[in-house]
């Protein structure tokens, strides 16, 4: 097949945008040939389960789905009754960006919470955890919360523990939509248990895409009576393939050594590169115009930035508006953005806003 592309081009619109990495490449082919077990009865699939208990704990209970979406909605379907709700930020995933599928495909109730951060405390969870009992309202039964956030934004283990806690003490769940979860550990320089198993969280969707697979994600059970059903929701929701060792596969190769956390690093490592630079041009003025709406703890800077400087910078590199009336926009970095990605990047920013 002839390449379409240039390999050498780098944008910062999302980590998606990157390719796989070859580790992942390599992990596909060496599963491929021969016959196996099809729809999660193969080896590595078995494996798999045992390489998650090294990172969450033995009793994990760990499903490969192809998206991120599907796992979100199939762990909160199995998290929920048929009346109940989901407390989450309103900047979160699941509302804003899953076109509904939560609601429509899981059939549920999103109560969103308003967050200057996008993160939730037990404060913010208690305004909409009430009406229960009442056949009135959807009953809340699950917290939902990202880590790291939608803004880029990190929970430490203390302020987890303290929203399972509270929810807990509600009666109510908590699943942690973990699709840059390796991100969050890198920056927090913690175990991925010790801001989930250890803090309390009932499920996790545990993303591996952003960090260099070709597809794939997992529901983690970390909590065995807070979830049921899982086997059958994900055949139900599409989410269950036949070719499973692939997805396992490459989890695998993703989590057996360092690789998640070696890819992590590397792009929180390039977007404080990125965001180092440009503070400097603001403090030298140079980058007049541009200011940044929260701290870079991880692969995410979001910058307010002139339209017109904006759009001449897109002529060579791509990135979304995240609120276009504000001038915001978002910036991601990935696992294969280099130094001379970043260098050439904010050269472009500084430039436009000059010219």
């Amino acid at each position: 097949m002839t390449t379409l592309h240039n390999a050498s081009v780098r944008h910062f619109a999302s980590d998606n945008y990157a390719g796989a990495h070859p580790e992942v490449l390599a992990a596909l082919a060496a599963a491929n040939g021969g016959h196996q077990p099809a729809y999660g009865d193969d080896l590595y699939t078995e494996h798999l389960g045992e390489v998650f208990a090294r990172h969450f704990g033995e009793g994990v209970r760990a499903f490969p789905v192809f998206n991120g979406t599907g796992a979100n909605v199939v762990s909160l379907q199995a998290m929920l009754p048929r009346w109940g709700a989901v407390i989450a930020a309103g900047t979160s995933h699941i509302n804003n960006d899953e076109c509904g599928a939560p609601e429509r495909i899981g059939g549920l109730k999103l109560l969103t919470v308003p967050t200057p951060d996008g993160k939730l405390t037990p404060e913010l969870i208690a305004t909409e955890a009430w009406g229960f009992g009442d056949v009135h309202r959807a009953e809340p039964h699950v917290v939902s919360i990202t880590q790291s956030t939608e803004l880029g934004t990190l929970y430490t283990p203390a302020e987890i523990t303290a929203i399972t806690e509270y929810a807990h003490a509600q009666n109510m769940r908590v699943h942690v939509d973990g699709s840059r979860l390796a991100n969050a550990a890198a920056a927090l320089d913690l175990p991925l248990r010790a801001f989930t198993t250890d803090a309390g969280v009932d499920t996790v969707s545990f993303g591996g895409t952003k960090n260099g697979l070709v597809f794939g994600e997992a529901v983690l059970v970390l909590n065995p009576d807070s979830a049921s059903g899982v086997d059958y929701l994900r055949k139900m929701d599409m989410q269950l393939g036949s070719k499973m060792r692939f997805v396992s596969a490459q989890l695998i190769a993703l989590l057996e050594g360092d690789l998640w956390l070696r890819s992590a690093a590397h792009a929180n490592a390039m977007a404080a590169r990125l965001r180092g630079t440009l503070d400097r041009a603001i403090a030298e003025g140079r980058a007049p115009g541009l200011s940044f709406a929260q701290p870079t703890q991880v692969n995410a800077l979001f910058a307010s930035l002139p339209a017109a400087a904006a759009d001449r910078v897109r002529a060579d590199f791509r990135f979304y508006d995240w609120d276009a009336a504000t001038e915001q926009v978002r910036w991601m970095t990935a696992f294969d953005t280099t130094e001379g990605d970043v260098d050439a990047f904010a050269a472009a920013i500084i430039s436009a806003l000059a010219g």
